[in-house]
């Protein structure tokens, strides 16, 4: 049987370092899983063409990765520079200039893309500026002018974000950009849309109910970024697919000290409520440049793992990087070293401690529960959507699911799904014979090597033949040539 498979997804995002068909193609092959389309950049004709890459290498290499587009989002940025960067000295006075027509910048001032900041800043706030590198403390706010001190002095350049402290500004979530590039995600038929900055489960209700008109069924993925999310994350969570721990900005708001306990809490109440979770930004920040990665980030990445995210994210890294291949082995690496370590959680702590209001969510309680006593090497799930699969990854063991479907959608999202290994599988002319159905899932995953004569699994299907939730549970063994063994025997 197979072994050492990695359980936990890699999403790689592609830029220019991976536009060479060869280096693709070595990205792809070291193990991911999910690529990611930064629409903030480029034209829509570079991700037409980067998707068209990625799909043509999968189908010539018999896998199945699924695409991410990720709307830029309404990001505060400062207007360029005149003579190019200043230097800001820490209690000079600066201005934010957020007036349409503000010229270009200089050592004093400069140009803010939205003019509504006027109204949500007053005297004493701290805005940051490129991630938190540069600081300003507002003095006081006249006309469209912020009038500011520097608190931390640096390099500004062109276009750098800004936040403020806290959170707090009012911009809406979705740019007319972003409604632009939600048609563009449809028509290039993406597996999953990622929302920046969502503040509020409107926001994703209004980013699916674009998607579904421009003819889209990706799933929708709520970017956790700001400050104003965290007192409403349970309904922002309960509004999407799946969640991201974007760091980046979201550090910047709430503050480095209290980043690492938010983590843990959005992947905890992620997973507790039956959506996935990517976690990202700067997970192997310094292998933009160097060809291995430091000690602190490996311990980074497997945290993050032994946390239970879904998930782990590149993005610079392999966008532009200068080893985008070797970032996402090293993430490999560390995945599956971290997995060994994994100590599967009490099934009490996850989904279970729920009501049970689907059959589907029953059965995998019940499924992983049996798993976990028994010693069983797999779950296998026959499914139509994936959502049987999706309920048992969230219950966290170290037993593999293995999801078979005829749909590649399905599998293409399941993907995304810690534990789960989609696999092509059509069950042919069994009609409505169970056990026919049974053995040839059974036969089809020892032809695949993943598994072996003698093995106990749980299988968990729907009525035969007919569309629905899963309803059944069997445990069986595995027998010589994949036939499936009398019960007598189990």
């Amino acid at each position: 049987m197979t072994t050492n498979l990695r359980r936990t997804k890699i999403v790689a995002t592609l830029g220019p370092a991976t536009d060479a068909p060869e280096v693709l193609a070595r990205t792809l092959a070291a193990g991911v899983d999910v690529v990611r389309l930064n629409l903030s950049h480029g034209q829509p004709g570079d991700h037409r063409r980067r998707a068209e890459a990625v799909r043509a290498w999968a189908a010539a290499s018999g896998r199945e990765i699924g695409i991410l587009a990720d709307l830029q989002g309404p990001k505060i940025r400062i207007e360029r520079f005149a003579s190019g960067p200043v230097r800001l000295q820490e209690g000079m006075s600066f201005v934010l200039d957020c007036r349409l027509d503000a010229p270009p910048g200089d050592a004093t001032r400069v140009g803010v893309s939205y003019t509504g900041l006027p109204r949500d800043v007053r005297g004493g706030d701290v805005l940051l500026l490129d991630d938190g590198l540069v600081a300003l403390d507002v003095r006081e706010v006249v006309g469209a002018e912020v009038r500011c001190t520097v608190r931390v002095g640096g390099v500004l350049s062109d276009r750098k974000g800004l936040n403020r402290q806290g959170g707090g500004l009012s911009v809406d979530a979705l740019s007319d950009k972003d409604r632009a590039d939600i048609r563009l995600a449809a028509s290039m038929e993406a597996d999953f849309l990622a929302v920046s900055f969502v503040r509020s489960a409107a926001d994703i209700e209004e980013a699916r109910r674009l998607l579904r008109e421009a003819g889209g069924d990706a799933w929708l993925v709520a970017k956790i970024e700001r400050a104003d999310a965290i007192p409403v994350l349970d309904e922002i969570i309960d509004a999407s697919d799946a969640v991201m721990v974007a760091r980046g900005d979201l550090g910047v708001e709430i503050g480095d000290a209290e980043l690492p306990g938010l983590q843990k809490k959005i992947i905890r109440q992620a997973v507790s409520r039956n959506r996935a979770v990517i976690t990202a930004t700067q997970m192997l920040q310094s292998m933009v440049s160097a060809p291995i990665p430091t000690r602190a980030e490996v311990l980074d990445v497997a945290n993050a793992v032994l946390d239970g995210t879904d998930a782990v994210m590149l993005s610079q890294e392999s966008a532009s990087g200068a080893h985008p291949d070797l970032a996402v082995a090293a993430l490999h690496r560390i995945c599956v070293g971290a997995e060994r370590q994994f100590q599967a959680q009490d099934y009490a702590a996850w989904p279970g401690a729920q009501r049970l209001d689907r059959s589907d969510q029953a059965i995998a309680h019940a499924a992983m529960d049996l798993a976990n006593r028994i010693d069983a090497a797999a779950i296998v799930a026959l499914t139509e959507s994936g959502a049987t699969a999706q309920w048992l990854s969230r219950y966290r063991s170290t037993v593999p699911i293995y999801a078979l479907s005829h749909n590649p959608a399905a599998r293409r999202r399941m993907r995304l799904l810690r534990d789960v290994q989609p696999v092509a599988f059509s069950s042919g002319d069994v009609g409505d014979d169970a056990a026919a159905l049974v053995r040839a899932a059974i036969h089809h995953l020892t032809d695949l090597g993943l598994l072996d004569a003698g093995s106990r699994v749980l299988l968990t299907h729907g009525e035969v033949g007919r569309h629905g939730g899963t309803n059944t549970l069997k445990l069986i063994s595995v027998g010589e040539r994949g036939g499936v063994e009398s019960p007598r025997e189990l």
